[in-house]
Formats: structure tokens, C-alpha cells, sequence
């Protein structure tokens, strides 16, 4: 091969034996539509996943902040309970203060999981925004290239 290639050069590349049909098979319409639908396919495929993955999240952010709500009232009601009764510790007012510091504890980690919720769905949506504009253009191209080629086959 690599002679015929030198002597292909010194002749001059039209006796070069590679490539003798240069025209670009034409894909039928259906190939066609096969890639633009498994792209535009895709994309609403992704577009439900990130849909399921806002749910989620949220699902997620509002089981962590009942969860609080739970803990938090188990506390209250604890301390409620015991308010005039003596706490079998050494220190009552220590133990009463350490479970007060939990519930503004907790009150600030479901406070973290709501900004944190917020901002992963800001960028889930944001991600989602560019697919939902990707699969405009995509089936918009789709319509203008179907009607190309119906106008090709009529002509």
C-alpha cells in the first residue's frame, strides 16, 4: 500500500485506486427520523430524570425538616413533663439547658436543609431549563428538516 501510495503521488492522485465513488450516500428519510427522534428521545428522557430528581430532593428536604419537628416536640413535651419535677441528675438545669441547645440545634440544621434544598433544586432547574431549551431546538429542527424533505420528494 505504501508503494502504491508513492507511486499514486509521482503520478498524480486521479490513478490513486482509493475513494473512486466520492458521493456521499444519501440516508433515507426514516435514518433520518431514527437520529433526530433518539436525540429529542434523550433529551425527554433526561428532562423526566431531573423532573424525578426535584421531587426527590424535595420528598427528601421535607422528610429531614418533620423529622426535626418530631424531635423537637418529643423535647418540649419532655421538658413540659419534668418542669416541676426534679430530673434524677446531678445538674436539672443543665440537662433542661443542654435539650433547650438541641431544639435550636435542630431548628438550625432544618433552617441548613431548606437552603440547601433551595439551591440544589435552583441548579436542578437551571439544568433543566437548558434540556427543556435544547429539546425545543431539536424538535423545531426536526419540523424544518421533515419539511425539506417532503418538499424534495414531491419536487
Amino acid at each position: 500500500m505504501e508503494n502504491e501510495v508513492k507511486d499514486a503521488i509521482k503520478k498524480g492522485f486521479s490513478e490513486l485506486g482509493l475513494g473512486k465513488n466520492h458521493e456521499i450516500p444519501l440516508l433515507s428519510e426514516d435514518s433520518f427520523d431514527e437520529i433526530g427522534k433518539s436525540k429529542v428521545d434523550a433529551l425527554k428522557n433526561s428532562i423526566e430524570e431531573i423532573h424525578e430528581m426535584i421531587r426527590g430532593r424535595e420528598r427528601l428536604s421535607r422528610k429531614i425538616h418533620d423529622e426535626g419537628e418530631t424531635l423537637k416536640s418529643e423535647i418540649k413535651g419532655y421538658l413540659s413533663e419534668n418542669e416541676k419535677m426534679q430530673i434524677a441528675s446531678s445538674d436539672p438545669t443543665r440537662e433542661k439547658n443542654d435539650l433547650r441547645h438541641k431544639k435550636i440545634e435542630i431548628s438550625e440544621l432544618q433552617m441548613n436543609e431548606k437552603i440547601g434544598c433551595w439551591k440544589d433544586v435552583a441548579l436542578l432547574k437551571k439544568e433543566l431549563r437548558e434540556y427543556e431549551r435544547e429539546l425545543l431546538e431539536k424538535e423545531e429542527r426536526l419540523k424544518i428538516f421533515n419539511k425539506i424533505l417532503k418538499e424534495e420528494k414531491l419536487n
